[in-house]
Order: structure tokens, then sequence, then C-alpha cells
């Protein structure tokens, strides 16, 4: 079981900077080791995701921090949502955050290899090509006191559907959310042709909704025959009444997957990824926010190489590769 970061004194802030600073040496300047990521980024430390450059001028240190969530409903809805985040972030890092409301996939990686966009959580799917086309370097998700953490992916059908299971998809019609998502399009698809034999195109016909609650409510409402969808996004959907129990159903349940990654841009200041990670693992949720992420009551540390190695090998079974362009 992970053990939960507590609150980090200035010490460990100290510690941080200067473990990151120290792995700058000399040495390993020689060498940049990249792998997967993109040639602007080096992986000296073969950790898969972009270090910090070992040019100190390529630093940077905004007087305002942008932080962006990913998109998968209207994004205005979570900007009073992380409202109480982005205060305590302000205290914690002494500068001015700012919430930007991003309104695709496209556009929050656009924005953080750009350098619009400094701290952000990237949906699941979108990890691996942020970080190995944005430099991004995920370090916390949200979890519960015991540990546990995630959503599955489920595939969804009106309830009164003639759809028993994914077996019965043939010759449908299955809406994805799009490309990057990993529970609305890369694991369904992995499964489906995996454990189903079933493939796009050729077994059933697919429609891209663009985002979870557009699926969600297309069901609903009988605009799709099924559609592959985060269960979180279900269940806040319920709860905050936008659609009613009992008139949608699952006909599949995936294993659980790691939610949304957090973390930063590679090039930002040391000192100030420090203090990002001090905000994020020092916040006391409100029950506003505890309402909103229901299976979840704290952030905890995580790892980019360990935690997302099984949707890099969903990846890997899609074909994917992590062209940049």
């Amino acid at each position: 079981m992970r053990k939960l970061v507590k609150k980090l004194t200035s010490v460990a802030l100290g510690a941080l900077v200067v473990a990151s600073i120290a792995s700058l040496s000399p040495v390993s300047a020689e060498e940049c080791h990249r792998g997967s990521l993109d040639k602007t980024y080096c992986d000296r430390d073969f950790d898969l995701v972009a270090d910090l450059p070992l040019d100190e001028s390529k630093w940077v240190n905004p007087d305002t921090l942008i932080f962006a969530y990913t998109p998968v409903e209207d994004p205005a809805v979570y900007a009073g949502i992380w409202g109480g985040f982005v205060k305590h972030m302000e205290k914690v890092t002494g500068k001015k955050v700012v919430f930007f409301p991003v309104q695709s996939n496209a556009a929050q990686l656009e924005a953080m290899r750009s350098g619009r966009l400094h701290v952000a959580g990237f949906n699941t799917g979108s990890n691996p090509i942020a970080v190995n086309c944005a430099g991004f370097v995920p370090f916390t998700m949200m979890a519960k006191n015991d540990g546990k953490f995630g959503y599955e992916m489920e595939i969804i059908v009106p309830a009164d559907s003639d759809i028993k299971g994914p077996a019965d998809l043939k010759g449908r019609t299955l809406a994805f959310t799009s490309p990057t998502s990993n529970s609305g399009f890369k694991a369904p698809s992995a499964i489906l042709k995996g454990e189903f034999n079933l493939v796009k195109d050729r077994d059933f016909k697919a429609v891209f909704s663009g985002k979870h609650d557009n699926s969600i409510l297309g069901v609903y409402n009988g605009d799709y025959e099924a559609a592959s969808i985060a269960n979180s996004v279900w269940t806040r959907m319920e709860r905050r009444g936008v659609i009613k129990p009992g008139k949608i159903r699952s006909v599949y349940k995936s294993q659980t997957f790691p939610t949304t990654g957090y973390g930063h841009v590679y090039n930002l200041n040391p000192l100030v990824v420090a203090k990002v990670k001090q905000a994020f693992l020092t916040y006391k949720w409100d029950d506003h926010f505890k309402k909103e992420f229901k299976k979840a009551d704290r952030f905890i540390s995580i790892t980019y190489k360990y935690d997302w190695s099984v949707i890099r090998g969903i990846d890997k079974a899609n074909g994917v590769s992590y062209e940049c362009k």
C-alpha cells in the first residue's frame, strides 16, 4: 500500500530542490537518452519523463501559474470546483494561479507544449502523449485514504437495449470519446479486439462524441446504441442530477485504471516545482471537492514509469506510437 505523503517541511522542500539540481551533473550532460520522448527533451535518469534542462536559462519561473484540468466534462463546471485548490496553491507558491478551462485534450497538450500551461491534470489516456510530446512530468493523482484509486471503463447501453454483452456489438454503432482517451477509446479498442475479436470499422461502426458526458448523454437520450466511458464521469453525472439512474446499464466493466495524473511542465524552476508539489500533497479537501471526486479524498505521490505501465501496454496493443507533430 502506498504511503500517503505528509506535509512537506521547509527541509524537505530544500531536499527536493537539491536532489533535482544535483542530478544535472557534467557527466550526465554528455548523453541525452530520449527513449520515446520528443527530440526537445532528455531522459538522463531513465524514468521515462523529460528531465529539467541543464541550461538554467531554459528554466521558467512565471509570475502567474496557469493550471488546467482535463476536459472530461464542461470546463466551466470545474472552474468553481477547483477554486479552493487554486487559492491554496497561490498561498503555498506565493504566485498568482489562474484556472485555464481548456476545451479539448488537443488544446491542453498544445498549451503545455508551447509553454502556455505550467501545471495540469491530464486524463489517463493523454498522459503518455503529454509526457512524450509536451514535456509533462506527472507526480500525483487522487486516491482514498486506504490507498485505493482509479476508475473503470464501462460499455454502456440504454436500459431497454437488446445488447447483453460486447459480442452483441457486432454490426452496431459504438460511440467513443476521443482517440487520446483511455476509457473512451484506447482500452475498449484493445479489449474488444483481444477478448472478443471485434475490430472498429470491420465489425462495428465507430463514432466520436468528443467527451465522456456527450457519450453518456447520447446513450441516455437514445442517440447512441452504445458507448465506452469512464464510470467516474457516469457516477458524477447521476449525483449532480444531470441524468436519472436506471435509464442506462453496463454490459462490460474493465479492470481498474489509474485516474487523472497531475504534474508540471518539465522546465519549471525546481523551487517552484517543490512548492507546487507541496500544494497538491497538503491540500485539505473541502466538502464540495470531496463530493465532486467522491472516489477519493486526497492526493498521493505516483511515478509515471510504474503507475502508467498498464496504459502504455494498452497503447502498445493498439499499435500506438508517440509521434509528436
